[in-house]
């Protein structure tokens, strides 16, 4: 498997995010996110044990401080977003990460975006906001809520970024920075949150959380944006709101309106173009 495809499976998966999300509904959300990352570090943990690779898990402090301070403050963030502020306004804002992964691929990395993949990144963003909320408005005692909410988009995209500069740490090592991410949302939500003893559907849906969004998914991005392009896969990243919403209409969560066709075809068009760039020497992107 090519890293950028592996990049684009992780896409994939975060698309059923919000469908398992519902099927965990009425479990706090930090509980939850302990639950579904202690899955995935505890059972991609024992792989690495049955392949003898515990090893991998032995990586300086400045992997542990981005893995598992990429992985837990992204999810902090982004629950307190949609706590604190209306959540369709605050998922609108949090998912300018992919935007901000294809801007700040120039500055990190070095690597040139061009008229042709910023035309993709402008339409990407029109369809996202034509899916999550058009016309959002801003309420009174919101702000705090909308900050969180930029700040989780700019903490992924910096984490994703960033994961390139660290490509000496194996991405085996990720299984450690999600048991950190596991231990630090349950301690937060013993502090903060009531505990709810889970029914037979929300611990199906937590531990499908684990096992691929919140799971295998984190493995496929760190391997995809370290040695992937990163332009590519923060432009199809907007694919992951249509994705998820055509999904929730498929299990008659809603339907299927002009707005969400149009942001499909908009999506398209943004990835197509990205995709088709040059770079100045001529060939492809990497």
């Amino acid at each position: 498997m090519s890293p950028t495809l592996a990049g684009i499976g992780a896409l994939v998966l975060w698309a059923f995010l919000a469908l398992l999300a519902r099927g965990a509904a009425g479990l706090p959300p930090l509980q939850v996110t302990a639950i579904a990352f202690a899955v995935g570090g505890a059972l991609a943990t024992l792989w690495l044990a049955l392949r003898g690779q515990l090893g991998a898990l032995r990586q300086p402090p400045i992997a542990w401080v981005h893995g598992v301070g990429g992985l837990f403050g992204y999810h902090a963030l982004y629950f307190a977003a949609v706590a604190w502020a209306p959540p369709v306004e605050a998922n609108l804002l949090n998912y300018l990460w992919p935007l901000l992964i294809v801007l700040l691929s120039a500055p990190i990395l070095g690597l040139r975006l061009g008229p042709r993949r910023l035309a993709g990144v402008g339409l990407g963003l029109l369809g996202c906001g034509l899916v999550v909320g058009a016309g959002a408005s801003f309420p009174p005692g919101a702000l705090p809520g909308f900050l969180c909410a930029a700040g989780a988009a700019l903490t992924w995209a910096v984490y994703s970024v960033t994961a390139r500069r660290l490509a000496a740490v194996p991405t085996e090592a990720v299984a450690g920075f999600c048991l950190g991410a596991a231990l630090l949302a349950g301690l937060a939500h013993l502090a903060f949150e009531p505990t709810v003893t889970p029914g037979v559907r929300q611990w199906l849906s937590a531990v499908l959380l684990g096992l691929g969004p919140v799971g295998a998914a984190f493995f496929l991005w760190d391997v995809g944006m370290k040695r992937g392009d990163p332009r590519l896969l923060g432009t199809l990243a907007y694919a992951v709101p249509v994705a998820s919403t055509l999904l929730l209409i498929a299990a008659g969560e809603g339907t299927l309106s002009w707005r969400v066709a149009l942001a499909v075809v908009l999506v398209v068009g943004g990835g197509w173009l990205a995709a088709s760039a040059k770079d100045r020497a001529g060939g492809s992107a990497p």
